[in-house]
């Protein structure tokens, strides 16, 4: 049975693991990033954190999952907004040097997706595209147990899709970008707008009140489920994929707006498309899980 050793690096925290090639987590470390310090300071951590884990040198490859777009086929980011001076830095590179073993990179929400691909909920199914709803909204197309990242490493991108242009612009997206106007974000910022006489702590609490019959929660919620019916409706005309898979933090409230999402859908979707399941995530721990498998989807 192979291992691998995955690296879930954000601009805050990391884990290391060594995994199965069935997804079985079987030793993990976790500590700071310090992602704001510099290549130096983050890889140094990163390589004794490595050399924590128990046999990592029976391990057959690494894989990195990393906050922004990559460049796979350099093994380096190409946006490193939570990753200071990580742009363009070589790290598949330095360590497959490190290590004497193969080294990958790809987005953290690619990995996820490439997770629940393989040995998650969309398991066997040869075109798999993973949304992920939270704090904002990423996407990963998975096709025959690849991610597909594009020349650019901005493939499976889907914040910046535009549901409606004269939405006002909020911050470096355009203006109506679909994760500033139906993200967990950005519906708690609705909500906290035009309730006032309510606790609005996140996403849930609007989808809370909502069902309880608030008539201000119900319009914004209304607007988010067109808004992501519309994202997904744009997804499939591109790829058509044989399953959508959900996942992210919003997903703890799906019963409450993911039916909508799916009519909505339906309504702005061709009629062949209307039979494409919607899936909730499965795995707990799918960022740690593919990147560990990062390299197997290589063929390593």
């Amino acid at each position: 049975m192979k291992t691998y050793i995955g690296i879930d690096l954000g601009g805050t925290n990391v884990r290391v693991a060594k995994v199965t090639e069935f997804g079985e987590v079987l030793s993990q470390v976790k500590g700071p990033s310090y992602g704001m310090e510099g290549p130096t300071k983050v890889m140094s951590n990163l390589k004794e954190m490595v050399r924590e884990i128990p046999g990592w040198k029976d391990c057959s490859a690494i894989g990195v999952g990393v906050p922004g777009p990559v460049d796979k086929k350099s093994g380096s980011m190409v946006l490193s907004t939570n990753l200071k001076g990580f742009t363009g830095y070589p790290f598949a590179d330095e360590l497959s040097k490190e290590f004497g073993m193969p080294a990958f990179v790809d987005n953290d929400a690619n990995v996820a997706g490439l997770a629940e691909a393989l040995v998650g909920a969309g398991k066997d199914k040869g075109v798999v595209y993973y949304v992920t709803i939270s704090t904002g909204i990423g996407g990963a197309l998975i096709v025959d147990g690849k991610t597909v990242c594009g020349r650019h490493g901005f493939g499976g991108e889907i914040a910046n899709i535009i549901i409606d242009r004269n939405r006002k612009k909020i911050n470096n997206l355009n203006a109506g970008a679909v994760e500033n106007e139906a993200s967990g974000t950005h519906i708690t910022r609705k909500a906290k707008e035009v309730i006032k006489d309510k606790e609005i702590l996140h996403a849930g609490s609007v989808f809370d009140l909502a069902d309880a019959g608030d008539e201000r929660a119900i319009k914004i919620v209304d607007e988010a489920t067109r808004d992501l019916g519309q994202m997904f409706a744009t997804i499939a005309c591109v790829c058509d994929p044989d399953i959508f898979v959900i996942g992210g933090g919003m997903t703890k409230s799906a019963d409450k707006f993911l039916p909508a999402v799916i009519e909505n859908y339906k309504s702005m979707s061709h009629t062949a498309l209307h039979n494409t399941p919607f899936v909730i995530a499965t795995l707990d721990e799918p960022g740690i899980i593919g990147a560990a498998m990062l390299p197997m989807s290589e063929g390593i």
